[in-house]
């Protein structure tokens, strides 16, 4: 299949405009295929050739201005249309078209808890062409007439307002302007729960065996969605575009949501089947803002190219957190951005794959190479640009320049080049310089502080290793004379990098100083030795979160960069972790101190010492919880303890007894977790596993069983694992995922050995066989992550010379190798 480049794209938008898709699909057909067929009507401005995609399985007929063509002309999922006159043109298309299993194009679930089906579509970069024929690309922008015939008792869900006509035939309102991405429909037996809110129909969706469990959430969700809408109105003078505002949440999605006009399509896991701590639930919300803002940023006005991907997400990601936190009950949105969220961006901005936030064009040829751009840059670093871009126009004029950005472009295509312009319209800043230094680059600053007293007072240097200029806030600390380990704040204040001047403060040297206080910029941060040893005796008295967050990040970079031991970390997190009031800071730490630390920056004789330290950190904090003040906390610190567990004992009771002492009850999540550790170390085996799934057979036990089986440490499990996850194109997206994750474990690395090797031919021809979603999870969840030493390396360096893996497979195991080499060098190996 070839993929479209962007010269190709240049030349069909200079030949064509396209007016309007009537599309019409027939989902009635059979399990494994659709009908779809669509009528095209657009204009060519020149005589000229040019052609339309289409993926189908069955290319039934074709005609063009009521002359048929050849449907065995189809050139892989490219159909050329030749010596096309200047004026109007109608081409019609009729296929068959294949249901998807990995969550592209229209994928279809069957929910194992009650056998009813569901469909909807993702159509992002390339996958419109699996579900109707189209001028793929974003700058062909077209009104969209869509009819769908579903089985009978089903709802459809589309871009506008859905009507039933009778005998399962559904007729969606046509939109305005989209570009073909966008398009969406979701059908099957939904549980829905509508309402109205400034004379919008809003909706949320779920699958009937999630009905429930919605509608103990359906509240919190409609408040979320109304407060960020009537924030987003106070922000933006361009009123929301479309007809309605429909959440659906669908089963095995890949991404987090999909900004859809007018229906927004969620992973269903946001509907909480267990307990979940209240940062899940501010991630939630967060997701809810960001997609909600895309209908702005990304629909209303689109990427011209998808070398501007950044004008999406970052957009998207910054307004989501600021949203958050400016109208609704989640107010300390930017502590868990800064440290999980940011940590994305930092560590991708350190690898090889790094690019800049705004790449050039010609870094962006063609979509395979645009696909692998969907990483922690264009959100995490590109939101954080933005951050500190607000920190230095101020917000005033950044919200003039977007909306004069937004009326300049309504329902069009955009540029980099276009969004500065609008940006300089609204103020006398450089904005054009700001661009070239934050987004054409790459890289990650770093700032270290020089803290010298004087006669007088105490004085501030920065150095800089990098070249950005930096807004900052530095905050200054002292000891609390009164109540030892906390620390009081003195003062505030901002600073340009590089410091023009070095300015005297009154006092004797502050007890801790911080660099970039408040997290507006990004950059790495180091602290002064004074400083840094202050932190390790108080950083859990430091008042504010987010200012705990920086310094925790400054010791997690230096982990990183091999300035600070592994084990010092562990010993910071089991010594402050404790009296952290924080959840997010306390998720943060622990999940990098297991993930990272144990499970990769120690080598294996360490492991056992490092899990100790992990689950005697998680009781402490269960004894901090037994009063009950904090269920979110303590949730976190069962779900480390079980995941840490070296001995089966404890979590065993557990099971058996269906709670932790002094609560929570095991919900179905917490029972899977248990049963997959206990699988891990081989405390159970088939009969149990079985067990559970009879106790909940729903699609997530499913994945939990799939989990369990292939974690169990004989040979006939890992050969029957793995024969699913390569031998077999059966798995799902989920089920391969569910699979992948269980197969790879530090303690069972003996057993697994003889699969380090055979992991690159089986990944490459896999993902040459199923495309880019599964090799984006055979790169992230497949691989041999815990096998860290030089012959693993190796392996891995030579399927990328040699085997010519797919892009998404490819960038993946670029990243991974990284990755493995960074750990080995913090191991000194």
């Amino acid at each position: 299949m070839s993929v479209l480049t962007r010269d190709e794209a240049q030349t069909r938008a200079q030949l064509i405009d396209v007016h309007r898709y009537t599309i019409d699909l027939d989902l009635t057909t059979g399990e494994e295929t659709f009908d779809s067929r669509t009528v095209i009507h657009f204009t060519a401005r020149a005589a000229g050739d040019t052609f339309v995609e289409l993926k189908p399985a069955q290319l039934r007929s074709l005609t063009l201005d009521g002359q048929p063509l050849d449907p065995a002309a189809l050139d892989g999922n490219r159909y050329a249309l030749t010596a096309l006159t200047a004026g109007d043109h109608e081409l019609r298309v009729d296929a068959s078209m294949r249901y998807s299993r990995t969550g592209e194009g229209m994928h279809r679930f069957t929910d194992p808890t009650d056998g009813e089906r569901y469909v909807y579509t993702q159509l992002f970069m390339e996958d419109v062409q699996r579900v109707f024929a189209a001028f793929d690309q974003p700058d062909l922008k077209a009104v969209f007439a869509l009819t769908v015939t579903a089985p009978e008792g089903w709802t459809v869900l589309g871009n506008g307002i859905a009507t039933h006509d009778g005998n399962g035939r559904w007729t969606c309102a046509p939109t305005p302007l989209l570009s073909t991405y966008l398009v969406a429909v979701a059908a099957g037996p939904w549980h829905s729960i509508r309402t109205e809110h400034a004379g919008l129909p809003f909706g949320l969706h779920v699958r009937r065996s999630l009905g429930a469990y919605l509608d103990a959430d359906a509240d919190e969700l409609f408040e979320i969605t109304r407060q960020c809408y009537d924030r987003y109105h106070e922000k933006f003078e361009e009123p929301y575009p479309f007809d309605s505002y429909d959440q659906a949440f669908v089963p095995e999605f890949n991404a987090g949501a999909m900004e859809n006009p007018g229906l927004v399509t969620f992973r269903d896991e946001f509907v909480y089947r267990s307990a979940v701590t209240d940062t899940q639930r501010q991630t939630r919300a967060m997701v809810i803002a960001h997609e909600m803002a895309h209908m702005w940023f990304g629909d209303l006005v689109t990427l011209r190219w998808w070398d501007d991907i950044w004008l999406n997400e970052s957009f998207a990601e910054y307004m989501g957190y600021q949203t958050l936190t400016e109208a609704t009950r989640f107010t300390d949105t930017w502590v868990d951005f800064g440290i999980a969220r940011k940590a994305w961006g930092y560590d991708a901005d350190q690898r090889p794959s790094t690019h800049p936030v705004a790449p050039d064009p010609d870094a962006v040829p063609d979509t395979a190479s645009a696909m692998l751009n969907f990483d922690g840059i264009s959100y995490a670093k590109g939101a954080s640009a933005l951050r500190q871009v607000v920190a230095w126009l101020g917000e005033k004029d950044f919200l003039a320049g977007i909306n004069i950005h937004f009326k300049r472009h309504r329902f069009g295509n955009a540029t980099l080049a276009d969004f500065i312009d609008s940006l300089a319209q609204a103020t006398d800043r450089d904005v054009h310089a700001w661009a070239d230094v934050w987004l054409r680059t790459t890289g990650v600053d770093t700032l270290t502080p020089t803290v010298t007293e004087t006669g007088g007072g105490w004085t501030l240097g920065i150095d800089r290793d990098g070249s950005r200029p930096h807004r900052i806030t530095v905050g200054a600390f002292d000891a609390d004379p009164i109540e030892p380990g906390r620390l009081v704040l003195r003062d505030r204040f901002d600073v340009d990098v590089p410091l023009t001047e070095h300015d005297v403060h009154p006092g004797c040297r502050p007890s801790l100083v911080v660099l970039n206080d408040g997290d507006t910029t990004y950059a790495k941060v180091r602290l002064d030795a004074a400083s840094w040893a202050i932190a390790l005796r108080s950083l859990s008295g430091i008042p504010d979160p987010l200012t705990r967050a920086v310094v925790w990040n400054a010791a997690r970079d230096m982990v990183r960069d091999g300035e600070l031991a592994p084990t010092a970390y562990l010993e910071a997190a089991r010594a402050h972790l404790p009296r952290e009031t924080d959840l997010a800071v306390v998720q943060g730490v622990l999940a990098f101190a297991a993930g990272q630390i144990a499970d990769c920056y120690l080598p294996a004789e360490q492991r056992p010492a490092a899990l100790a330290t992990l689950t005697d950190t998680c009781r402490a904090l269960l004894r901090h919880t037994e009063d009950g003040s904090d269920p979110g906390l303590r949730l976190t610190a069962v779900r480390h303890f079980i995941d840490a567990a070296s001995q089966p004992a404890s979590i065993q009771e557990w099971l058996a007894d269906g709670s932790v002492p002094g609560g929570p009850e095991l919900d179905p999540e917490l029972r899977w977790r248990i049963l997959t550790r206990l699988a891990v170390l081989g405390a159970v085996g088939e009969k149990e596993i079985a067990a559970e799934l009879d106790r909940d057979p729903s699609a997530t036990g499913q994945e939990g069983a799939a989990r369990c089986r292939a974690a169990l440490p004989t040979a006939e499990a890992k050969a029957e694992a793995w024969s699913r996850l390569f031998a077999s194109d059966d798995l799902s997206n989920y089920l391969f995922t569910a699979t992948a994750q269980g197969f790879w474990q530090p303690e069972q690395a003996a057993l697994v050995r003889e699969y380090v090797p055979r992991y690159y031919p089986d990944a490459v021809a896999l993902a040459a066989r199923r495309g880019p979603a599964i090799a984006e999870a055979a790169g992230r969840y497949a691989f041999p992550l815990h096998a860290v030493d030089a012959k693993a390396l190796a392996l891995g360096e030579d399927c990328l010379r040699e085997a010519s893996p797919i892009p998404a497979l490819r960038r993946k195991l670029v990243d991974q190798l990284d990755d493995l080499s960074r750990a080995l060098r913090i191991r000194g190996e």
